[in-house]
C-alpha cells in the first residue's frame, strides 16, 4: 500500500506493508504554480519512487491513500477546492488512477492525519477521538466510533472555524469570518500576540532570539522561548491555550470523545501548552465529559498525514 500527505509544499509519500509499518519514504516539492497537471505527475511519480525503493512493483500495491486539502468528496475523489493549491473541481483519484492501475483512495489531509493517530498514534485504542492540529492554522479530524466522521457534505471536523469570541470583535479569520479558533490560537496569532506585548515594553527574551527585529517573531521563537521559561512568551502560550480550552470543552461536552490528540507544529510545546489547556477544559467542560477524556500530544509527527493515508487504504480493503 501507498499513503500520500499532499501540502501545499510538499508531497510526501510511503510504501506500507500490511501492517501499515511504512518501507520507504519520497518526499518531493509540490510546486502548485505549475499547475495541476504537473502536480499531479509530481505525485504519481513519487508513488512510483516509493514502490521501488521498498522493493515492489505497482502490481503488488493493493490501493494508494490520498490525504489531500479540502474541500473534497472522498466519494467521487474530487479536490473541490485547495486555496493553497489554487485546484477547482479536480478529480484527483480518477487522474491517478488512470495512470496508476490500482485503487485511489482521496480524504481530507487533516482526516488522515486524525485516523493515522487513532490506530496507530497518540490515540491508539480510542473509540470516538478528536484530532486537532494547531499549526499555521488549525484543522481538525473526528474519529467516531473507529472511523473518520465526514458529515452530510463532507465538511466535518474544521475546528479552527469555530467562533470563540464576539463574532464582531475578533480578529478577522483566513474564512472571512471573525473570533474563529485559528484567528486566536494558531500560529500566526500566537507571533502576533507576541509582537503587542513586546510592543508594550514587556521585557523577554525574544527581543534577543530575532537580534531585536520583531517583525521576525514567530510561533517558533515564542515556543523557544516559553521552553526556555520565557514569562512573557509563557503568558502568550498561555492566552492560546485559554482559546484552545474554550474549543475543546465545546467539542467534548457536544461529542463525549474519550481522546483528543493535539498534534501540528505548535503542540511541539508538550506540557507547556497541555496542562494549561486541560485547566481551562476542566473548568469549563461538563463533569462526567472531562472525567472521560485524556488531552494529549499527538504522536506520529510529520508521518501522520501519510500514516493515516495507508490505514484508509486498509480500511476500504477490510
Amino acid at each position: 500500500m501507498v499513503g500520500v500527505d499532499l501540502g501545499g509544499t510538499k508531497v510526501a509519500t510511503a510504501a506500507a506493508n500490511l501492517e501499515a509499518a511504512i518501507i520507504s519514504r519520497v518526499t518531493r516539492p509540490t510546486e502548485p504554480e505549475r499547475g495541476v497537471d504537473a502536480v499531479v505527475a509530481t505525485i504519481i511519480d513519487s508513488v512510483r519512487e516509493a514502490v521501488a525503493q521498498a522493493g515492489a512493483r505497482m502490481d503488488d500495491v493493493a490501493g494508494v491513500g490520498v490525504g489531500s486539502p479540502g474541500p473534497l468528496n472522498p466519494e467521487t475523489g474530487v479536490v473541490v477546492f485547495a486555496p493553497n493549491l489554487k485546484w477547482h473541481d479536480v478529480p484527483l483519484g480518477a487522474l491517478m488512477s488512470e495512470v496508476l492501475g490500482v485503487p485511489v483512495y482521496l480524504e481530507n489531509d487533516a482526516n488522515l492525519a486524525g485516523l493515522g493517530e487513532a490506530r496507530l498514534g497518540a490515540g491508539r485504542g480510542s473509540k470516538n477521538m478528536i484530532y486537532i492540529t494547531v499549526s499555521t492554522g488549525i484543522g481538525g479530524g473526528l474519529i467516531l466510533g473507529g472511523e473518520i466522521y465526514s458529515g452530510s457534505s463532507f465538511v466535518a471536523g474544521e475546528i479552527g472555524h469555530m467562533a470563540i469570541v464576539d463574532v464582531d470583535e475578533g480578529p478577522l479569520c483566513g474564512c472571512g469570518n471573525r473570533g474563529c479558533l485559528e484567528a486566536l490560537a494558531a500560529g500566526p496569532a500566537i507571533a502576533r500576540m507576541a509582537r503587542e506585548l513586546i510592543r508594550h515594553g514587556e521585557e523577554t527574551m525574544m527581543v534577543d532570539l530575532v537580534s531585536g527585529n520583531i517583525e521576525l517573531v514567530t510561533s517558533e521563537i515564542v515556543g523557544r522561548a516559553a521552553l526556555a521559561g520565557d514569562a512573557a512568551a509563557i503568558a502568550v502560550v498561555g492566552k492560546a491555550a485559554d482559546y484552545l480550552g474554550v474549543g475543546i470543552a465545546n467539542l467534548i461536552n457536544i461529542l463525549n470523545p474519550d481522546t483528543v490528540v493535539i498534534g501540528g507544529g505548535v503542540s511541539r510545546l508538550g506540557e507547556v501548552l497541555l496542562e494549561p489547556v486541560r485547566e481551562v477544559v476542566a473548568g469549563r467542560a461538563l463533569k462526567p465529559a472531562f472525567e472521560a477524556v485524556r488531552i494529549v500530544q499527538a504522536e506520529l509527527g510529520p508521518d501522520a498525514g501519510v500514516v493515516g493515508a495507508v490505514c484508509l487504504v486498509l480500511s476500504e480493503l477490510l
